[in-house]
């Protein structure tokens, strides 16, 4: 594999011209297997195993792990903060950075692992609970300079829960 193979195994997101209901259903089911996904893969990997990496530069599967609670810890409140607010402006923050600090660098992941599920669990429920007029609400991104609609972000989610499954089956292979 190339480096940009390595970097996006299932290529970039693309937003489909016209979101459906199918479509929505199976993103949601995507976010909402995740957890045991994730567990699965990485569970009882030992601390050799955690350390490996998907590509030259890349993150561990630890980081990739701790990653993915930050991450959707995020993206639930940005869509608590979309179905409350009228199209707010998030905050962003650097996944680059918070992958380098201490806890994300060097704990155990069973913490990470832990608040995926009951995050997960959560987030699917509200996602299950949304109408259509939910679906068309936005958040504005100021980093990327557009809004973004909660059925779209419902699908960006589901492609990263995919997106790093895919980098930590890479790097095991390693």
């Amino acid at each position: 594999m190339n480096l940009e193979q390595l970097k996006y195994p299932i290529g970039h997101f693309q937003k489909p011209e016209a979101i459906t209901a199918k479509h929505i259903t199976s993103w949601i089911a995507t976010i909402a297997e995740f957890p045991q996904k994730i567990t699965a893969l990485t569970k009882n990997l030992d601390e050799d195993a955690l350390s490996k990496t998907y590509r030259p530069d890349g993150w561990t599967i630890r980081q990739l792990v701790h990653h993915c609670a930050d991450s959707h810890m995020n993206a639930f409140i940005r869509f608590k903060l979309a179905l409350t607010e009228e199209a707010p402006k998030i905050k962003p923050y650097f996944e680059d950075k918070w992958a380098e600090l201490p806890d994300t660098r060097s704990a155990a992941i069973t913490s990470s692992l832990q608040l995926i599920e009951g995050l997960h669990a959560r987030w699917t429920t509200l996602l299950q609970s949304l109408h259509s007029e939910d679906l068309i609400r936005e958040y504005i991104h100021p980093e990327h300079g557009k809004r973004f609609s909660l059925s779209e972000t419902i699908g960006m989610y589901a492609w990263h829960c995919e997106h790093h499954l895919a980098h930590v089956q890479i790097a095991l292979k390693k």
